[in-house]
Order: structure tokens, then C-alpha cells, then sequence
């Protein structure tokens, strides 16, 4: 295998872990914006009460 195409996998298999550690943040913000909603929700009807 020769050097360049060495680090021509290496670079893809970089950008892939990084990728997918993305849509793992990103999915995770997701669940965080609506536990937020929820959280608010409660509140205003505890306030309500």
C-alpha cells in the first residue's frame, strides 16, 4: 500500500468517526430542547393550579 493512498483511508475513516459523533450531538440536543419543553409546560400548569 503506498503512503498516499495510507492516508487518503486514513483521513476518510476521520471524517467518518467525526460524522458520526455529530449525529450523536445533534440527536442529543434534540432530546435536551424537549425535555426543556417539557419542563416548562409542567411549570406553568403548576403555576396554574
Amino acid at each position: 500500500m503506498t503512503s498516499s493512498k495510507f492516508v487518503t483511508i486514513a483521513a476518510a475513516l476521520a471524517c467518518f468517526f467525526a460524522l458520526s459523533a455529530c449525529a450523536n450531538t445533534i440527536r442529543g440536543v434534540g432530546k435536551d430542547a424537549s425535555n426543556t419543553v417539557d419542563a416548562t409546560q409542567g411549570a406553568v400548569n403548576d403555576i396554574a393550579k
